[in-house]
C-alpha cells in the first residue's frame, strides 16, 4: 500500500499554522505525541485539487532549525528526516507572518535550504494590508526562489490557491540540502533585505509601533509602567467589584434565608441552609473580584503588551538562574498552575524545566483571590492611603508581589542547590499593537467565568457537603452546652492538628479550613462559612457577613497569618498531579509540598509573631 504524500505546515510562532491546518483539514485530524516525547502532533488529511489525499501535518513553531526545546527538536528532525516513526515530508509549507516578514524571512531561508519542494503561505496578509503594508509576493516569490502565496488563514482566503501549487510541488524531487549562508547576523541581513525589497509601500502608522516599544520597553521606564498597570488592575480588583459583589451576597443571603424559612428545622435544613448555600455561596460572591481581574489579564494579551511584560522580567529572569522562557509558564500560573507547568514543556533545559515546575504553585492563582478578598474585605479598612490609593488594594497587591518575590527567591535557591546549573537566553517575537475586540473579550470572561462556577457547583460543593456531614456527625446532646464542632470528627481532627498550627496563631477553625482548602483553595471560605455557620446557634448572627464572623472571631495578627499563609501554602491536590506526572515520579511532587509548607509555616508564623509584637 502506497504511503499518502506527506506535507508539512512550518514557520516561526505565531505566524498562524494552526489556523491554516484547520483551514486545509477541517475536521479530518487527529492528534497524538511523537514517539518518547511529549510533544504532541497534529495531522490531518488534506484533499487536493485533483481529489488525491495527502497526510498534512502541522510541526511545533520554531525560530530556526537549532533548537532550543524538546518541541524545536522535533520539528528540526522531521524536516531532516531523523524522527523517529515520521517520514521526511515530500512538500512544506512555510508560513510566515506577512506583516514580520523581518523576523519570519531568515527561518524561512533555512526551510528552503533543505531542499524539500516548498512553498511560502504569506499569512495574515489582511493585517499587514490594514497596518498599511503593501507587498510585491513576486518580487518575494523570486528572490526567495519558491512559490508565494498570500493568505488569509481563519477567513480560509488564498486556500484554494495554496492546494494548487502544493499539487504542483508533489510532482518535483527533493535536492541534496545545501549549507547555509553566513552566520545568523548575516542570514539575518540577508532577510531584511528581501523583505525591504517586497514591501510597495509602507504606511507611517507602522511607526507608531515602534514609538510606543521605545517607551513601553525603556530600560527604566518600562519596568515602572508595568509596575503602574499591575498596581491600577489589583485597585480595580476591590475599588469595582464591590457593588457588584454586594449584590450577589445579597442574593444568597435571601436564598438562605428563603430555604431557612421554606424547610422545617432539623438535619435537612442545616444541610442546605448551613452546609450547601452558606458554603457554596461565600465563594460565588467573589465573582466579580475574578472577573475584574482576568479582564486586565485578557486587555494586556490582545493588546500585545503581555508579551513586552515578559521581554521586561527577562533580565530579572536571568538574575535567579532562570531562562527567559520561563516567564510565560509562571504567568499562565497566575490563572492556574496546572497549564502553567505544563507549558513548561517549551523549556530546553531540564534543570530550568524543573525549577519553573517548583516555583511554578507561588504564582498568586485566581483560586487564592476568594482567601485573599474576604480576609482583607475582614479586616483592612477600606480607606485611601493617597488620593485615589486604596489601602486595601494596596495590600493585594502586596500579596501578589510576595508571591512573586517569593518565587524569584526560591528560584535563586533551588538554582544554587538542588537544580544547580547556568540559565539559557531565547529568542522573543513582539506582535503588532491591536485593539482588544470587544466581542473577543466577553467571550474569554464568559470562559472564565463559567469554569468558576462550574468549580463552585462541582468540587467546592462536594467539598462543602463531605465537610458539612463531618461536621455534624456524631450529633451533640443540645443540653450537654458542648460545641457541635468540637463534638463531630472533622472537629476531632481540627483539633489535633491545631497543636500543630497554634504556634503560628491559628485556631481550631483555619485547622479545619485548612484540610479541604488541598482540593480546591477557594475551599477555604466556604469550609470557614459552613463551620461558622453550624456553631452558631444564636440567630441574631446568622445574618452577619463571613467577614463580619471573622472579624469577631479572629486577631489581626491571626489574620495577617493566614493571608502569609496562601502566599506560600502548596497548591491543590490538581497541581500536585500534573507536577508528578511532569516530573514521572513523586520525588519531585513530596519535594515541592515539603519545602512549600515548610515556607508557609515559617512566613505565617513570623507575620504572627512580628504583628502581635509590634501589638497590631
Amino acid at each position: 500500500m502506497t504511503a499518502l504524500p506527506l506535507i508539512a505546515l512550518v514557520g516561526n510562532p505565531n505566524a498562524g499554522k494552526s489556523a491554516l491546518f484547520n483551514a486545509l483539514t477541517g475536521a479530518r485530524q487527529k492528534t497524538g505525541n511523537y514517539p518518547g516525547v511529549t510533544v504532541e502532533r497534529h495531522a490531518g488529511r488534506l484533499i487536493l485539487p485533483d481529489g488525491r489525499p495527502a497526510e498534512l501535518v502541522d510541526l511545533p513553531g520554531t525560530y530556526s532549525l537549532e533548537p532550543t526545546s524538546p518541541d524545536e527538536q522535533v520539528t528540526r528532525d522531521v524536516i531532516t528526516g531523523v524522527q523517529a516513526g515520521e517520514r521526511r515530508p515530500d512538500a512544506l509549507v512555510i508560513v510566515v507572518d506577512a506583516g514580520n516578514l523581518d523576523n519570519h524571512l531568515r527561518f524561512a531561508g533555512e526551510l528552503i535550504a533543505q531542499g524539500i519542494p516548498a512553498i511560502i503561505a504569506l499569512n495574515m496578509i489582511d493585517m499587514a494590508e490594514r497596518d498599511g503594508l503593501t507587498l510585491d509576493p513576486a518580487r518575494l516569490s523570486a528572490d526567495l526562489g519558491v512559490p508565494v502565496i498570500p493568505t488569509v488563514a481563519v477567513r480560509k482566503r488564498g486556500v484554494e490557491p495554496l492546494k494548487d501549487e502544493m499539487l504542483t510541488l508533489l510532482g518535483k524531487v527533493a535536492t541534496p540540502p545545501r549549507p547555509l549562508e553566513g552566520d545568523f547576523g548575516v542570514r539575518q541581513r540577508q532577510a531584511r533585505a528581501f523583505a525591504k525589497a517586497a514591501i510597495l509601500h509602507e504606511a507611517p502608522a507602522r511607526a507608531t509601533t515602534q514609538s510606543i516599544d521605545r517607551i513601553v520597553l525603556h530600560p527604566v521606564g518600562g519596568p515602572i509602567i508595568l509596575a503602574v498597570l499591575l498596581f491600577v488592575m489589583f485597585q480595580a480588583v476591590f475599588a469595582w467589584a464591590t457593588p457588584f459583589a454586594d449584590g450577589i451576597d445579597a442574593g444568597v443571603s435571601a436564598i438562605h434565608d428563603a430555604a431557612f424559612a421554606a424547610l422545617p428545622p432539623g438535619i435537612f435544613r442545616s444541610f442546605v441552609a448551613d452546609g450547601l448555600i452558606a458554603g457554596v455561596g461565600a465563594v460565588i460572591v467573589f465573582l466579580p473580584q475574578i472577573l475584574i481581574l482576568f479582564a486586565f489579564i485578557l486587555v494586556l494579551e490582545t493588546t500585545g503588551y503581555m508579551v513586552r511584560a515578559a521581554f521586561l522580567m527577562d533580565r530579572l529572569m536571568a538574575s535567579v538562574g532562570l531562562s527567559g522562557r520561563a516567564f510565560i509558564p509562571l504567568l499562565s500560573s497566575f490563572a492556574c498552575a496546572v497549564p502553567g507547568i505544563m507549558a513548561t514543556r517549551t523549556i530546553e533545559d531540564p534543570k530550568d524545566r524543573l525549577t519553573t515546575i517548583l516555583i511554578a504553585p507561588l504564582m498568586t492563582c485566581s483560586a487564592r483571590l476568594p482567601v485573599y478578598a474576604v480576609i482583607i474585605a475582614a479586616f483592612i479598612p477600606a480607606r485611601n492611603v493617597l488620593p485615589g490609593i486604596g489601602l486595601q488594594g494596596l495590600v493585594l497587591f502586596g500579596l501578589y508581589l510576595g508571591g512573586i518575590v517569593g518565587a524569584l527567591v526560591a528560584a535563586l535557591a533551588l538554582r544554587r542547590t538542588v537544580t544547580k546549573g547556568r540559565g539559557m537566553g531565547f529568542m522573543m517575537e513582539m506582535p503588532r499593537y491591536q485593539m482588544p475586540i470587544f466581542k473577543n473579550l466577553l467571550l474569554g470572561l464568559w470562559q472564565r467565568a463559567w469554569v468558576f462556577l462550574k468549580r463552585a457547583g462541582t468540587i467546592i460543593a462536594v467539598t462543602t457537603m463531605i465537610l458539612w456531614a463531618l461536621l455534624n456527625f456524631p450529633r451533640v446532646d443540645p443540653t450537654s452546652g458542648v460545641s457541635q464542632v468540637d463534638h463531630s470528627i472533622a472537629g476531632h481532627i481540627a483539633n489535633g492538628l491545631a497543636v500543630v498550627v497554634e504556634p503560628i496563631g491559628f485556631n481550631r477553625d483555619i485547622s479545619l479550613a485548612l484540610i479541604p482548602a488541598m482540593a480546591a483553595r477557594e475551599v477555604a471560605v466556604s469550609a470557614l462559612a459552613t463551620t461558622y455557620a453550624i456553631d452558631d446557634q444564636d440567630e441574631s448572627k446568622r445574618d452577619q457577613t463571613l467577614g463580619e464572623r471573622l472579624k469577631g472571631s479572629w486577631s489581626l495578627p491571626t489574620a495577617l497569618a493566614f493571608l502569609a499563609w496562601f502566599v506560600f501554602a502548596p497548591q491543590c491536590i490538581s497541581t500536585i498531579a500534573v507536577v508528578r506526572r511532569e516530573t514521572n515520579g513523586w520525588r519531585w511532587p513530596l519535594f515541592m509540598v515539603a519545602y512549600l509548607f515548610a515556607l508557609a509555616y515559617v512566613a505565617a508564623g513570623a507575620t504572627f509573631w512580628l504583628a502581635t509584637f509590634f501589638g497590631l
